[in-house]
């Protein structure tokens, strides 16, 4: 059972890892994945450990001018507790004739609690839609 206080917390994890990417903050990410989290974008890539996903968002990935999450959900299960929310946000591909793409997606995360709080240990993102604005 999750209380009002965890849904919260949970709330403000999914809010710093917005803050961090949309700032490029990759120290930040420290305080939202585990030490040995998995981050997969379907199709796209598999991140092992924090290490990996620090240096792929710092060196390969393509950083948001605004990322919106919305639409969180929780389920628990004597197994685990999952997170499940709605993303959105445009990519500046200025320097390409397609102009700006917008990425539509689901972030579905399983998440864990530490004595320094709540922290993801499996996300996983996937792209529902992909469209261009100019």
């Amino acid at each position: 059972m999750l209380t009002l206080e965890d849904k919260l917390e949970l709330y403000e994890l999914n809010a710093r890892y917005v803050d961090a990417i949309d700032d490029c903050d990759w120290h930040a990410l420290a305080s939202i994945f585990t030490h040995d989290a998995v981050f997969e974008v379907v199709d796209l890539v598999t991140m092992n450990g924090l290490s990996e996903i620090k240096y792929f968002m710092a060196h390969e990935g393509r950083h948001p001018l605004a990322h919106l999450i919305t639409n969180t959900h929780f389920s628990v299960s004597s197994e685990k507790i999952e997170m499940r929310s709605r993303g959105i946000f445009p990519i500046d591909n200025s320097t390409k004739a397609a102009g700006h793409r917008v990425f539509y997606g689901s972030y579905y995360d399983s998440v864990i609690k530490l004595k320094e709080g709540w922290r993801i240990n499996h996300r996983i993102f996937s792209a529902i839609r992909i469209g261009t604005k100019n």
